[in-house]
Parts: C-alpha cells; structure tokens; sequence
C-alpha cells in the first residue's frame, strides 16, 4: 500500500516528546512488512544542520491561507528507506521552538492544507493519510470538503491517531472559514464546533475513516469524564471506529547490547548491567555502592507526571531508605528548582540533572535498577518500554499504556515484569517503591523480575500488524 504519515514532529529531526519517536520508528516498521511508507512534516529552523545539509530541492507550490497565498517549498531525504518530506516555509516554521506561539492555529492551518498540495507535486497518490495529533486533524476534513471532488484525491482514506487528548488544538470559527476555507455547514455540534470555537482535535475525530489512540486503555479511559476532556462523549459514540494500539520502540536504536552511549554493553547480564550502574555514580558523584538500589527517572517536569506524589514522599524516601535517586529533564520551573534544592539536601544519596541529554538518558536507563513513572494519565508512555528493554525494571501507576505493558511481579508465580499501584497516591506509590526496594535485596527474585523486563518484546512488529490491518480494512470499503 501507499501510505503517508502526516504529523507535526519526528525524531532524530525535531522532538518534544513521544509522538517524535512513533513517526521515526513506525514507518520503518511498515516499511519492512513490504508497505511504500512516507513521512511530511515542517522544515523547522532547529532542525539540526547534519540533517538540513542533506536535504533535496523537490518542489514548490503556493498555500492557500485566508486569502493569502504562501510559499511552500518541499525537500526530502531519505532514512532507513523511508522518504521525508519537508514542507518549508520561514514565515511559519522560521523560529527557535516548534509549538506555543500566539498563532499556531494558522501555522498549521497552512501545514494541513501544504500535506493535501504537495501530493501532486511528489507524485505519491497514498491509499491511507494517517494524521497524527491535533496539528494535522484537519486534514481529513479538508479532504472531504475541499478536495474530494478532484480525482486525484478521490480515493485516499485517513487514519487519525489521538497521542494525547490533553492537546486539542481549540481555535476562534475564524480559523475555520477565514484561514482553512471550509465550508461553515461543518461548525456544528455533531462537526467541528467546541463551545463557540473550532476544535482541530475534533475535526479528526469525527471526519477520518478510522480512529486510533495509543493503548488499549487509554482508548477506555478517554471515553469517561475525567480523561476525556470534554470529548468523551463523542469517544463513546464512535465504537468500532476507535482503536486503542500500543505504541512500540525502536528497538535497532535504543539496544544496550550496541549502544555506544553506554560505559559497558550488554544483553542479559546483570553484571555487565552493574557496570554500567557503578558508571553513572561515577559520573553524577554519587558513593560508588552497587548494593544499593538506584531509581531513576528520565521525565519532562511537568504536573501530568505524578511529580507531585514524588515531591510529597521523596525527602522521607530519601532520609529513612538506603536508596540513591536520579532525575533528568527540564520543565516547570516550579519542579526545576524543587529538584535541584533536594538535591542539594540529599547530595550523597540523589542527583537532579536539570537539562535533556540523550546519550546520558540512555545512561539513565542503563545504570538504574528501577524507573519510577508514576503518571496522573500516560495514553501509552516510551519511556517505561526503553527502561524494560535496559532491564531498568519500572514502577508505575495503572493508567493507560502503563496499565498495557507493566504487570506486577508475583513472587509466587515468577511472573511480572515491574511493579504497579493503581490509586493516584503519594503513600501508595511509596508501598511500592519500598516493595520493589525489598524484592530487590532478594537476588533470586530480582533476577527473575529484571529477566523478564529485559526478554520483553518491545518492537513495533506486533503494533504495525495492527496499523496494516487497519489500513486494508478502510481501503476496500
């Protein structure tokens, strides 16, 4: 099949969270099972040049915005079989950061309409559009109203895929018919209509061929009050058109067996493991102790995290428990300066590392025993798959694809692969740090939980059948 994966960020070009590490890893995936996959997304000025330098000239067009028409140049490059597109334009993409400007209902209002004109211009007539978060949901809509009637676009099918219902990309009705040029019939209530304004998350919703979220109980979750923001209605209406898949890793790249960021290699071995633990004490001036458990999180500093469950228990955690705690990201400042303080109150038993660092996260993952990732709401998460696939063993809340990929270990049975608490609580949460601490100072039973992280499959194989079976499906109705 053709397919084309529209989405507002991808790694290793430009990424702010997860949803940069789904279109760099899926579309390889697909490609594999024999699928022609491309990717469009907008040439950002941060775009590293390594990256930009090898680029090529494919075409340009002019956009529809208003009633202005604007550039729209497209280059490509190609990784891993896989061709890239880049929807350039400096008006709109021109600046340091991706997202939070005062006008990023009409920047991407021009992406969405630039996803549908480029088409013709790369002569790639996909069977299946697969938008991704609000910053591409309008896309189908805009096909329906704008460019069905033009033959060349008449059989093309979409998929909208919900990352995080939190973002929904709520704009004034001007954006609708002065920037987008659709029709007003469609600002209704069963349309794109949202409280008086236009909502692009919605727009995905209800006019794509099919809907997708990333886990299977995120796809519940979203349909009730509290996670549905307002949409849940509207989730619950749409049955079997709504998909939950769990999102899975590059498993070729985040690999400690080549990692070359990583003091030590290894595949199984616990000792090889230690290494890479006694390693980043080392190299965070933390006593050199590998008896003692090291908890880890990689995270952005953020409310939706559960930061403050760990701000609530950490300084007891910390004085009464012979435990050493490591933290990497950047966020609110509020959180920033709590964790550096803390660790500058607990400087021999914790280190904040208040910055985003790539190779030292995969250090992170490497050298902790346990990854905590307590989330007030997680649609599927990365990073507690990365961790497994490290044999960095997670302790999470039971919410979204945490719930999916994270069971709790039994020690009766040997089986489990982390550890769990369901309530969103700060002393609940420390029950089962200290749980996992104690299964930790029990080595037959820590081989087996950390075993059965490590042996976990983590890919995106499983997922992509998934996605190829949902694009036939549409396809031949």
């Amino acid at each position: 099949m053709k397919l084309l994966f529209a989405a507002s960020e991808c790694g290793p070009y430009i990424k702010t969270g997860g949803l940069a590490d789904v279109i760099a890893a899926l579309p390889k995936s697909l490609r594999g099972m024999g699928e022609d996959i491309r990717v469009v997304l907008p040439k950002y000025r941060g775009i590293p040049a390594e990256y930009r330098e090898r680029m090529l000239f494919v075409g340009e067009t002019r956009v529809r915005v208003g009633w202005r028409e604007q550039y729209c140049g497209i280059e490509s490059l190609v990784e891993d079989g896989v061709t890239i597109y880049f929807v350039d334009n400096e008006y709109y993409f021109g600046r340091d950061g991706i997202y939070g400007y005062m006008d990023d209902g009409e920047r991407f209002s021009f992406f969405n309409r630039a996803v549908l004109e480029i088409l013709p211009i790369i002569d790639f007539q996909p069977d299946v559009l697969h938008c991704h978060d609000w910053h591409t949901a309008m896309v189908p809509l805009l096909l329906e109203d704008v460019y069905r009637h033009n033959p060349f676009y008449a059989g093309i099918r979409t998929v909208f895929t919900i990352h995080n219902l939190l973002y929904q990309g709520v704009y004034p009705y001007e954006v609708l018919v002065d920037l987008l040029g659709i029709h007003s019939r469609y600002f209704k209530a069963d349309g794109v209509e949202y409280y008086g304004n236009v909502n692009f998350m919605k727009a995905g919703i209800v006019y794509a061929d099919h809907v997708t979220t990333v886990s299977p109980t995120y796809a519940s979750e979203i349909q009730t009050g509290y996670y549905g923001y307002g949409l849940d209605g509207l989730l619950s209406a749409q049955g079997s058109r709504l998909s939950g898949i769990v999102n899975g890793i590059d498993t070729k790249s985040y690999n400690p067996a080549t990692d070359p960021h990583l003091a030590v290699k290894y595949r199984s071995g616990l000792n090889k493991k230690t290494q890479n633990k006694i390693a980043l004490q080392e190299e965070l001036n933390l006593p050199v102790a590998p008896h003692i458990p090291l908890m880890s999180m990689v995270t952005r500093l953020v409310d939706s995290k559960g930061l403050d469950l760990v701000i609530r228990i950490l300084d007891e955690l910390l004085y009464y428990d012979e435990i050493q705690f490591v933290v990497l990201g950047t966020g609110d400042p509020s959180y920033e300066h709590w964790f550096r303080e803390a660790a500058n109150r607990y400087s021999n038993k914790m280190s904040a590392q208040i910055r985003f660092n790539e190779p030292l996260s995969r250090r992170f993952y490497a050298g902790s025993d346990l990854f905590l990732m307590p989330s007030k709401f997680e649609p599927c998460g990365i990073s507690q798959l990365i961790a497994m696939r490290y044999g960095s063993v997670p302790i999470v809340r039971e919410t979204g694809g945490l719930n999916d990929t994270v069971h709790a270990y039994n020690e009766y049975t040997g089986e489990g692969n982390g550890f769990s608490f369901k309530d969103y609580n700060a002393h609940d949460m420390m029950n089962t740090i200290r749980r996992a601490t104690s299964i930790y100072r029990m080595p037959e039973h820590w081989r087996k939980v950390s075993k059965n992280a490590l042996s976990g499959d983590y890919s995106w194989s499983v997922s992509a059948k998934e996605y190829q079976e949902i694009y036939h499906q549409i396809s031949s109705r």
